[in-house]
């Protein structure tokens, strides 16, 4: 009730603000149009984010701000996208926590294995002071942070064996994302853990050349991965935020008023997902034992959190004071 509070008042504030700037001074703003590029297909939960926030972005500045999107990684992979971002040959897009930590290494404490209990326990911190300051930093790179979507927890799909304990994983080739946080992770369970780009994994996987890969329910379904992943472990890992995240080129040529309304529909359209993700999710399951995946739904989680033990203390002096302030937020 807390978290809702907050975001009821921050979003009955911001709309006040916005409203106002509508009528004062769209009028005179001159068209333009952003592009919004993502890298996963029309029935994913970034796309279903995306369309929402087109959809508001475009009423409220009375057609001023036009949002055109890319989605299918038409304009490249997620680093690729960054770095455009960057250099403004991209506008925006919705981004995977992971590949942004590349860019502000402080934002991977979220990637660490085991951390959020449940998605709510993950919005309190990343709609709170915590998640704010971070996407804060994005601007020391040149990126805008807007607001915090969603991956989702993450799962294990394989194409070998049934996977209920870190004894399982041992030596299967497993992509993760392009972030040292994954990598360790999967290698203290075991497995040869193999960083690429999301696009060069559905390739990998169609030719055999690894044996699995780890992401929500969301991605396993929209991507039909039951034709080449046999087995599916509900390990929940990871809780892997997305992010709305613009170039500094493209907001700093927007005036005030609209970028008010872009950073308050980030924030709408990322608690839309949010919804969208929670409801699908068992429709989704359903679909993909159907289809024939054989599913682990209770997995040995006591043994995963022991198996990834060192990840913590790798990394738990590495995130300054992040760490020990999201596990007090979390208690």
């Amino acid at each position: 009730m807390k978290g809702f509070a907050r975001t009821t008042l921050a979003l009955s504030v911001s709309l006040a603000m916005t409203a106002g700037a509508q009528a004062a001074d769209f009028d005179d703003m001159d068209p333009i149009t952003l592009r919004l590029a993502h890298v996963v297909n029309e029935q994913d939960g970034f796309h279903i984010a995306a369309e929402k926030f087109e959809t508001l972005v475009e009423a409220r500045t009375e057609g001023k701000v036009d949002i055109e999107l890319y989605p299918n990684a038409t304009l490249g992979d997620e680093r690729t996208l960054l770095e455009a971002m960057q250099i403004g040959a991209v506008d925006m897009g919705v981004i995977t926590n992971g590949p942004v930590a590349n860019f502000v290494e402080e934002m991977a404490v979220f990637e660490l294995p085991f951390l959020f209990p449940s998605p709510d326990a993950a919005y309190e911190v990343l709609d709170g002071p915590i998640g704010q300051e971070l996407l804060a930093k994005l601007t020391d790179v040149n990126l805008k942070g807007l607001a915090y979507a969603e991956r989702g927890f993450r799962n294990l799909t394989n194409s070998e064996r049934a996977v209920t304990s870190p004894a399982d994983i041992d030596g299967l080739r497993i992509r993760v994302m392009e972030n040292p946080v994954y990598v360790d992770t999967f290698r203290e369970l075991g497995a040869n853990a193999i960083p690429m780009a999301w696009t060069e994994a559905l390739t990998a996987m169609q030719q055999g050349t690894i044996d699995g890969q780890e992401n929500p329910v969301n991605v396993i379904h929209s991507f039909k991965l039951y034709e080449t992943q046999e087995h599916m472990t509900l390990s929940r890992h990871t809780y892997a935020p997305a992010i709305f995240v613009m170039g500094m080129p493209a907001w700093s040529q927007l005036p005030e008023a609209a970028q008010a309304v872009l950073a308050e529909a980030a924030q709408e359209a990322a608690e839309h997902e949010r919804r969208v993700n929670a409801e699908m999710a068992a429709e989704q399951l359903a679909e993909l034992r159907e289809a024939g995946m054989q599913i682990v739904e209770e997995p040995d989680i006591a043994a995963f959190q022991e198996a990834v033990a060192p990840v913590y203390e790798q990394y738990g002096e590495q995130f300054g004071d992040y760490l020990p302030r999201i596990q007090e937020a979390l208690k």
